[in-house]
């Protein structure tokens, strides 16, 4: 296109020039109207890009693009919380720690607890493997050893020199060797599972 804008301009000029020229006497009444015809040619071939580039045009023909979808929660946080929907459902865990119980008594906190207690121990039984880090009686002398793993022991007191150390034994500690989760249930719209459905009972 630009190469033939170039070109009516030099046919322009061309016809222009060989008007101011003594030859071209007998052509003097056809140079005008071809002077003309050019100009028309040349002003639309400047107008046509234009159009067809025109910000509303492009925006005429822009598909529309559905928005990016919803972001996924993270899968460690979405097997936390579904750990903790079993906690809630074998040991109404959440129930008891979310309640208010101070207008309970003793007795009736007690009671709950032991519920609790029962069904949160057969959950941690059924899917870990806890055993206690050391198994002398708490109270006892125990050798901390040199080389010990430091998220195994946690050093309470002055500690002064290097390892082994001795001291007394203030709580036996836990550690599991084995994890078994159940597989994780695909949350809808990317959002992070329920702990626990709203039961309705329906009349």
């Amino acid at each position: 296109m630009r190469v033939a804008l170039i070109l009516g301009v030099l046919l322009i000029l061309a016809v222009n020039g060989v008007a101011v020229t003594p030859a071209s006497e007998p052509f003097r009444p056809y140079l005008a109207g071809i002077t003309l015809v050019l100009s028309v040619l040349v002003l639309i071939s400047l107008l046509l890009p234009a159009r067809q580039k025109s910000p509303s045009s492009k925006l005429q023909a822009e598909p529309i693009r559905p928005g990016p979808p919803a972001p996924a929660a993270p899968r460690a946080d979405a097997e936390i919380v579904s750990f903790l929907a079993i906690l809630q459902e074998k040991g109404r865990l959440v129930d008891f720690l979310m309640d208010d119980i101070n207008p309970y008594n003793d007795a009736q906190v007690g009671a709950a607890a032991r519920v609790v207690h029962a069904g949160c121990k057969g959950v941690l039984q059924e899917y870990f493997n806890i055993h206690p880090l050391r198994t002398e009686d708490e109270g006892s002398t125990v050798q901390v050893p040199a080389g010990y793993t430091a998220d195994e022991y946690r050093l309470v007191g002055r500690i002064a020199g290097q390892p082994p150390f001795s001291g007394v034994l203030v709580h036996s500690g836990w550690k599991t060797d084995m994890v078994k989760l159940p597989q994780l249930l695909p949350s809808t719209h990317g959002q992070l599972p329920a702990i626990a459905p709203a039961e309705v009972r329906l009349q």
